[in-house]
């Protein structure tokens, strides 16, 4: 399963460096000379990347070898790309052929990276080295011509035509050299026999072998061959394979056995003796490795490094001790194992991005993996719970870039983890850490904690009192968080909104800015804004409800009795009248509100305690039992009219009142009274209208008693009644409908009094009513006016 998932991220990823090879294609190598001087040009990669030279250093244009080795240098000023360092072609390559070195050019803002290869081409800077000064070979006298003899190799550091040629020897009256190509390339000399040796003439040779390379001029190098010409041996040394094939791995142990050779000898005694020997003395070989030259073990005594060395090839030579020898090669090849961890460098990194910003490339980091095969693949990727994913880019680079625009204020801070990880086993991963943090922009208006708020506050405040507060929150930073408070426009133009409020920009404090009076402006709605200090600045709005609270700051005032300063107006009350008789009824309004405007009426003072009372919710004076004739005739009555605020006011209000023994006119027709109060006009047109239709009542009543007197001169009218004549006074009730406090209707039935004098009176008042609890029941508060006026 671990498989099939990994398989279609591979496929993805090679799709990818196809892409990229299309857009970013490997541009023609350049070559130059090992040793060349520093500062000599190489090429101008301006030019050949087809770029303005002033384009190089707005582009942060770099170049990055894969070594991380700074061999050359790109100068900005002209493009050129020049040497930074003396290069040594064996150093940096060895024995490979050619040397070749990869190096990028990295351009920022936008991102383009240019493949380039540079060949390091060799010069004959080394000449030939024998690994031994002095070559010792014993030849047995009856050896044939034509015989050939092994001789050790010379080492050239040069490759290709500089390296070793050929090989001569001189004097050569029994010898000539032959040049042999080895299976790595190499060149070894064999010495051939063309002439028999006679050790009884010439025991021993002295000859001079010299190897030649190909340069131009060549250089050589000399060693001595000392051939000492030796008695019969029949035998000599023989392996018992020529050629060993070992695999070792790289981290095997110090001591490491590697291979056993075995040669054997036919001879007997001395001759059959068999010694090992490395062919010649590699250094590197005699470094690494230990003979044994009795056993012909072959053991480790240094670490093996695939990365360095992939495989050595070591000449055992066995000689007995008359002098003749054998050859055999032992092939190590080292086997690489996953010991190398991957390597990740950073070659762009963008510490700080703004938010909301379109994808963008955070980092570029190149990885590499000094193993092979398996070992040297490489797998790159980051954790899922951050919003950047992970793009291959040219070769071995990668780009971090964002997945889309990021918000700061849902996280402002970033720590991306990328992960390396090889293919070996065990696999082995790198982890680098980079922080991304997301600068602030202004894309959050300031919200308010409310949508509308309500405040409170009493009439009567003084001036500049703090009312409340608004209050709002930016969620961005900085600058772009800091909110301004100021008041908008008013939608009625007519309302003095800015000398009636006002509200601190840095804290939406409210003060209100004069008293407010109830009375005048019970409600105030505005809006208020919230702006923050952004570019551009954003605002959100709030509506602001001030509620006025109404104060006990008026007074009761009375419109009925009138207390203006003209005669008092006295109320006629018969003696007969019964207990609860309706005499007169106080009217009072409040210009508060609420428990404020609720008035209550109390008999403050009167002539005669105890004869008339006040209801104490509807400000009617009624007589509280039967009249007597031992009651005086004029009564003066003080109401106190009271609110029910805190604390309360009050007024109070004279009444005169006049005891009479009755009347005995009839009734007497009145007009229809006032209209429905829900008509009314204001409370003076209502004083002009009633007294107006009080003086034609009595103007009215005055015509009607003198017809009546006339008509009925000789009828004496009942005392304790009214008589009405038929055709003349129809039986009308005067019909008063109360307004303002009395919101129920009184009818009062009048009658007068007849008798042989000359003057006459009223002699009766009473009221009529459809229900007699009506009076008592129907009670609204705060009334307008009027109750029914009595004349005398």
């Amino acid at each position: 399963m671990e498989a099939e998932e990994r398989f279609p991220t591979l496929r993805q990823v090679l799709f990818l460096f196809v892409l990229l090879a299309q857009t970013c294609a490997e541009r023609e190598g350049y070559s130059i000379a090992e040793e060349t001087e520093s500062g000599s040009f190489v090429a101008n990669l301006a030019k050949d990347i087809g770029l303005e030279v002033r384009e190089l250093s707005w582009r942060k244009a770099r170049v990055i070898f894969n070594n991380n080795k700074k061999h050359f240098q790109l100068n900005l000023q002209n493009g050129d790309l020049q040497v930074n360092e003396k290069l040594d072609r064996e150093d940096l390559c060895g024995s490979t052929e050619p040397c070749v070195l990869q190096f990028q050019v990295l351009l920022e803002d936008p991102l383009e990276v240019y493949r380039f290869k540079l060949l390091v081409s060799d010069i004959n800077d080394n000449s030939p080295v024998f690994p031994e000064a002095e070559m010792i070979l014993k030849i047995m006298e009856n050896t044939l011509p034509g015989t050939v003899f092994s001789l050790k190799n010379a080492q050239d550091l040069d490759v290709g035509i500089n390296n070793i040629q050929n090989y001569v020897i001189y004097p050569n009256s029994h010898f000539h050299v032959l040049t042999r190509n080895g299976s790595e390339g190499r060149k070894y000399p064999e010495l051939v026999l063309d002439k028999a040796l006679d050790r009884e003439e010439q025991p021993e040779l002295r000859l001079t072998l010299m190897a030649v390379d190909g340069g131009a001029p060549p250089q050589t190098g000399t060693a001595l061959v000392l051939i000492d010409v030796l008695d019969i041996n029949d035998n000599a040394p023989a392996f018992v394979q020529p050629l060993y094939h070992v695999q070792m791995l790289e981290n095997s142990p110090l001591g490491s056995l590697v291979v056993t050779v075995s040669a054997r000898d036919l001879d007997t005694g001395i001759n059959g003796e068999v010694l090992y020997s490395f062919f010649y003395g590699d250094e590197e070989i005699i470094r690494t490795f230990a003979l044994n030259e009795l056993t012909g073990e072959i053991k480790i005594i240094k670490k093996l490094d695939f990365e360095k060395i992939v495989s050595y090839e070591v000449d055992i030579k066995a000689s007995d001790g008359a002098g003749l020898s054998g050859k055999c090669t032992v092939t190590i090849q080292v086997v690489d194992i996953n010991d190398n961890a991957p390597e990740l460098t950073v070659a762009s990194l963008i510490s700080s991005i703004p938010e909301n910003s379109p994808e963008t490339t955070i980092a570029l980091f190149s990885v590499q993996d000094r193993d092979s095969g398996e070992n040297g693949r490489m797998v790159c990727s980051i954790q899922e719970d951050v919003p950047f994913t992970l793009k291959p880019s040219v070769e071995n680079f990668y780009k971090v870039i964002t997945e889309g625009p990021l918000d700061r204020e849902s996280r402002a801070e970033y720590n991306i983890t990328i992960t390396v990880t090889d293919l070996g086993t065990p696999r082995l991963k790198t982890q680098h850490n980079i922080t991304v943090l997301v600068s602030d922009v202004n894309d959050n208006a300031p919200a308010f904690t409310q949508t509308s708020y309500t405040l409170f506050v009493r009439e009567n405040n003084s001036p500049a009192l703090h009312i409340g507060s608004v209050s709002a929150t930016d969620r961005d930073a900085g600058a772009n968080a800091q909110v301004t408070y100021s008041l908008l426009p008013p939608q009625d133009p007519h309302l003095p909104l800015a000398s009636l409020v006002s509200i601190n920009a840095d804290n939406g404090q409210l003060f209100a800015l004069r008293a407010l009076d109830y009375e005048a402006l019970q409600a105030l709605e505005f809006r208020v804004g919230a702006t923050d200090r952004g570019s551009p600045a954003l605002s959100s709005q709030a509506l602001v409800r001030v509620l006025v609270l109404d104060a006990n700051d008026n007074s009761p005032f009375v419109l009925y009795p009138l207390q203006n300063g003209s005669a008092p107006c006295t109320e006629l009350v018969p003696r007969a009248a019964e207990p609860g008789y309706l005499v007169s009824k106080v009217v009072a309004v409040d210009g508060d509100s609420g428990q404020n405007a609720w008035l209550s009426y109390q008999l403050l003072k009167a002539t005669e305690p105890g004869l008339f009372g006040v209801w104490a919710h509807n400000g009617e004076v009624r007589t509280a039992r039967l009249l007597s004739e031992r009651d005086a005739a004029k009564h003066r009555l003080v109401v106190l009219v009271k609110d029910n605020g805190e604390p309360p006011l009050s007024a109070s209000v004279t009444l005169h009142v006049l005891l009479v023994d009755g009347f005995s006119q009839p009734y007497l027709p009145l007009p229809e009274a006032a209209a429905d109060p829900a008509q009314a006009d204001p409370l003076t047109v209502y004083l002009v209208i009633a007294l107006a239709s009080v003086s034609s009542l009595f103007l009215f009543s005055v015509l009607a008693f003198i017809a009546v007197r006339l008509c009925r001169r000789g009828r004496a009218a009942p005392l304790g009644g009214c008589s009405v004549p038929e055709g003349h006074f129809p039986g009308h009730l005067v019909d008063v409908r109360g307004s303002g406090s009395l919101s129920h209707r009184y009818q009062y039935e009048v009658c007068l009094g007849g008798g042989s004098g000359t003057t006459s009176e009223f002699k009766f008042l009473k009221s009529v009513t459809s229900n007699p609890q009506e009076s008592v029941n129907n009670v609204e508060e705060n009334s307008n006016f009027l109750s029914g006026f009595v004349f005398n």
